[in-house]
């Protein structure tokens, strides 16, 4: 079930325009794609916020424009990275019985027994792309690791089939591994100085050439 957000019609000039729904706190944005002429819209941002931190960026999103509902998807913002307010905001009109390619968030889930073991736990793809159709589009998808051990990985193939969407990255990309606890005494070597005991004798020796110099001055 799509979230329902309003937008208004806007106008492209002057800037003032622009300038005067931001003060008014509201966001800049665009609606184009299936069936929709490119139409510029604003709305506020607060209510775009609440549906994507309870759904997700994937989320599907009923635009009311001006009366007219068209099913939408957030195809890209830009983000003032100071105020981290949204600035422009790009929603993708779809047709809904027909598959799309997103990407979706990849969640680990349960605690591996490597790391019960003493290993750890990386993760190092984040994220997949999927293709489906917009209501099908998941909010996330769930990995269980629980049963990796020590030098243990998993894959973008050991994603369990759902018939909801398809996974459509290369599935020999690595997702996490667990990995062999680093010894103390290893990150103490890598850690020292270069040539540290010829550093260390080197600085005895000058401290006892000053001790020296100075007692032949007295």
């Amino acid at each position: 079930m799509a979230d329902k957000l309003n937008v208004t019609k806007r106008e492209l000039r002057p800037r003032s325009v622009r300038a005067n729904l931001r003060k008014e706190g509201k966001v800049l944005g665009v609606v184009y794609g299936y069936k929709v002429e490119s139409t510029p819209v604003a709305f506020e941002e607060m209510a775009l916020r609440k549906i994507l931190r309870e759904h997700g960026d994937n989320a599907l999103i009923e635009l009311n424009i001006d009366g007219k509902k068209v099913n939408t998807l957030v195809h890209g913002a830009e983000v003032d990275p100071f105020t981290n307010e949204y600035k422009h905001v790009e929603f993708m009109a779809v047709k809904m019985d027909e598959a799309t390619e997103v990407e979706a968030d990849v969640t680990l889930v349960g605690d591996a027994k490597g790391v019960k073991e003493g290993g750890y736990l990386a993760q190092t793809l984040y994220k997949v792309t999927v293709s489906a159709t917009p209501a099908n589009i998941p909010e996330r998808i769930e990995l269980d690791v629980s049963e990796l051990g020590i030098g243990d990985s998993v894959t973008v193939a050991d994603i369990p089939e759902n018939k909801d969407y398809e996974i459509v990255s290369d599935g020999e990309l690595q997702i996490a591994s667990v990995n062999e606890p680093v010894a103390v005494e290893e990150l103490d070597e890598e850690t020292a100085p270069e040539g540290g005991a010829e550093s260390t004798e080197a600085s005895e020796e000058s401290a006892e050439d000053a001790s020296e110099e100075s007692s032949e001055k007295e």
